[in-house]
This record gives structure tokens, C-alpha cells and sequence, in this order.
């Protein structure tokens, strides 16, 4: 799908974005090991989550629809059953590294795969570990999907993560809540701790502690009610539009913003941002809060490793921040995003380049130039990529010019709303 997009006037308005995807997928895999009912109000419908579903379905775990809220009904460990087909994870690295974690313990084989952008993401990270617990999983070459999962008998292992993922963490937490004796994982730096929110809640047994997550296995899941947050990483492409669009002023509600996921309002606010959290209050044992913005003009900083784990995902959005901002700004320590849905450090550095932008990139981030009277109007390309093509149309908007966006529907891996919700901001176009 193609969309033309021209230079906006102003952002003005209030909105709600789409529900948290991180949560979204967790909600479903953790419901589905409870006993009992549990419901899910404002669930992300969108081609990664239904891809969960989907994968669910398949290993007999009951999902429905009642009025406007999700139903899972959960028969523990001993409810799920060996699919008769691959499962289908999609474009989802989370369902794929979640469910291994979740078929690493149960005495059944499972295989998983994807679509191809999701058969060339890294596997290893939780292969090695899950091996380590007694788990015999297979893959192609460099640990690549399709993976071959056989579940079997599983001991708890101290692990320190080598990297901060909350995929690998949670992966690891669900098949330690399968296993004999307790499971010790260790970060160097923390990553989103939406799991052992959610975990603890439902009745598992979690020491948190800086730097470490210890799980003591053998208590049941207890079904619960789920209300789900709007995502923080949704959200983040209507913070930088608005920050950047002169005149603007937009409230967007509900919005998540549990602070291992906040890093991007972080940024920005050092960036000049005016930003203001109004209404925080705690929904789920997650922090929400409203958040108004203002434009404002934006100025050059730095991304660093130590803030990297917080706003991994708003890398691509916040580089049209930075070209947009006064002065120079890196991004370091960076590397993962070469390894997502597409190399995100060499889509976005390609694609606003052609926008005008100086942008150079590095083996492990990119160094940003900002001339916020630079970016022009151009052909551009998502690769396949929700999050660089949402990151390219807010670019458009300040862009002189018509700005042509191919493969705009890729958007729908996890915000479909984007473009009505965009088109209905939208006013006065140049």
C-alpha cells in the first residue's frame, strides 16, 4: 500500500492510541496457564497479537470474544495439548520466543516459524539457556527459525542474560514456572518488567530485586481481570509529531508508562520537549497517566547504553526527532536494532537521508546532524517494518513537499488505527 503525505500545519486534538502490545501477548500465554476465567478489556487486536492467539488456539487453550473484553479459559499446564501444525508465529518475535519458553517443559513436540523477516531474527539467546534447563530445541543454521521445540522434564538454572531482553527473560521465567527448583535470572541492565508484574499478581512466586528476578516454582496462576494500558511505544510517534509540528498541542490518554518502558519521554524532555504527565494512577499494578503535548523546539543529545533497554523500540521515531532538533545527537550502543524486524540503524539512516537529513550511520548507532529546515519531501520505503514506516510519516509531516510511503500497510503488525488516527489530527496541510 501506498500513502502520499504532505507538510502539516499543526496536530491538535485528543486521542487514545492502541493498546500495549507487550502486554497484549502476555496477558493471553499468561491467562492460558491459569485455572479458571480470566478477561482482558482493551487486548491489542493487531497481527502480532492475533498471531498469539492464533499459536494458542492451536495448543487447545479456549479464547473468545464476550462484548468488548477477551476470554481465556485456563486449564493449567495440563490443558494444553500438541498441535497438529507448525505454529505460526507470524511476524511476532515475542510469541515465537514466549511460547518456546512456555513448550520447553511440556512432553510434546512443537514447531514454530514464521514469516521470513521473522526467520532471519536470533533464536540462539534462548535456545542456549533453555538447553541448560533440560529442554531439547532445534533450529536451522545460527540458530535461526523454524525452531523444533521437545519439551521434557526442566531444572531452574542462575543465569545471568546476556543481553536486556524482556523476551528472553520472560521466555526463561515461564519455563522455570515448569521446573525443579527455583530459577535465577540476572541483569546487567533491566528490561521491561511487565512480566513479573503480572506473574506476581496472579499468584507465582517472584523475588524482585535490583538486578536479579528469582522464581520459586510450584504455585498455581490465579485468573485474572486485565485492563490493558495504551502503548507507550504507540504513543511515542504522536509525542515526537507533535513536539515537531509547530502549533501543536495534542493529549493522548491512557497512555502506559511504566518506567522501564518511559526512556522516550526521558529523552525528549532532555531534548527541549514540552511534555506533562497529568491523571497518574496505577491500573493493573501498571502506572498510566495522561500525557500533553506541546511543539516545542528541540535540541541535540545522546542515547546511550545505559538507556537503551527503555526505548529500544522508539529509536527509529526518535532519529526524526533529532533530525528535526538544533544541533548534533547520537544514538550508541545500539546494535540490537539491527536484528529486528528489519536493520533499523540502516533503514532509518537510508530512508531520511533521502528526506534531506544528515544522518551517518555507525556499526552500533547514528550520529544525527539536526537542521530542522531541511527535510524535503521524497519516495520512501517501511522495509517491511512497522515502526520505520510510522517513524517515516511523522518525518513527512514537516517535510516540504508530498512524501510518497511504500508498504504503508505493514503498519498493522501492531498499531491498524495509526493512519485514521494520523488523517484525523491531520489539519490545514500545506
Amino acid at each position: 500500500m501506498e500513502i502520499k503525505l504532505s507538510q502539516c500545519k499543526a496536530l491538535r486534538g485528543e486521542i487514545r492510541v492502541s493498546a500495549d502490545k507487550s502486554i497484549s501477548h502476555r496477558t493471553l500465554i499468561f491467562s492460558a496457564l491459569a485455572r479458571g476465567r480470566s478477561s482482558v478489556q482493551n487486548f491489542l487486536q493487531a497481527q502480532d497479537t492475533l498471531s498469539t492467539c492464533r499459536c494458542l488456539g492451536q495448543l487447545g487453550v479456549d479464547i473468545r470474544t464476550e462484548k468488548q473484553s477477551l476470554i481465556i479459559s485456563g486449564k493449567g499446564w495440563e490443558g494444553l495439548k500438541e498441535a497438529e501444525d507448525v505454529l505460526d508465529c507470524g511476524n511476532s518475535g515475542t510469541t515465537m520466543r514466549l511460547l518456546s519458553g512456555l513448550l520447553a517443559g511440556l512432553p510434546f513436540f512443537s514447531v514454530l516459524s514464521g514469516d521470513r523477516s521473522l526467520r532471519q531474527r536470533p533464536m540462539r539467546r534462548i535456545m542456549e539457556p533453555l538447553r541448560m534447563m533440560g529442554a531439547t530445541l532445534y533450529a536451522r543454521q545460527n540458530g535461526l527459525a523454524p525452531l523444533v521445540v521437545i519439551g521434557g522434564s526442566l531444572a531452574g538454572i542462575e543465569y545471568q542474560l546476556p543481553v536486556a531482553s524482556a523476551q528472553l527473560k520472560t521466555a526463561l521465567l515461564l519455563a522455570g514456572l515448569q521446573a525443579e527448583g527455583k530459577t535465577v535470572l540476572r541483569e546487567v541492565q533491566p528490561s521491561r518488567d511487565h512480566s513479573e508484574r503480572m506473574l506476581s499478581a496472579m499468584g507465582a512466586d517472584l523475588i524482585v530485586k535490583p538486578g536479579s528476578v528469582t522464581l520459586n516454582p510450584g504455585k498455581t496462576l490465579e485468573p485474572q481481570q486485565f485492563l490493558v494500558p495504551g502503548d507507550i511505544s504507540s504513543a511515542a510517534f504522536f509525542l515526537v509529531a507533535a513536539s515537531i509540528v509547530p502549533g501543536s498541542e495534542l493529549m493522548i490518554r491512557d497512555v502506559g508508562v511504566n518506567p522501564t518502558r518511559a526512556g522516550v519521554i526521558e529523552v525528549l524532555d532532555a531534548m527541549g520537549a514540552d511534555i506533562i504527565m497529568e491523571n497518574r494512577r496505577t491500573v493493573g499494578g501498571e502506572p498510566v497517566a495522561d500525557l500533553l503535548v506541546k511543539s516545542a523546539p528541540l535540541r541535540g543529545t545522546v542515547i546511550d547504553g545505559g538507556m537503551m533497554p527503555k526505548l529500544i523500540d522508539e529509536v527509529p521515531v526518535l532519529a526524526v526527532a533529532m533530525a528535526a532538533a538544533d544541533g548534533e545527537s547520537r544514538v550508541e550502543d545500539a546494535g540490537e536494532l539491527r536484528v529486528k524486524e528489519s536493520d533499523r540503524l540502516a533503514a532509518i539512516c537510508s530512508e531520511l537521508n533521502k528526506m534531506g537529513a544528515c544522518v551517518e550511520e555507525m556499526p552500533q548507532g547514528l550520529t544525527i546532524t539536526g537542521r530542522p529546515e531541511s527535510l524535503r519531501g521524497a519516495e520512501v520505503h517501511g522495509f517491511g517494518d512497522h515502526r520505520i514506516a510510522m517513524s517515516l510519516a511523522v518525518a513527512a509531516l514537516v517535510a516540504r513537499g508530498e512524501t510518497v510511503l511504500k508498504g504503508a500497510e505493514v503498519v498493522d503488525i501492531s498499531f491498524p488505527q495509526f493512519w485514521p488516527l494520523l488523517e484525523g489530527l491531520t489539519t490545514k496541510c500545506l
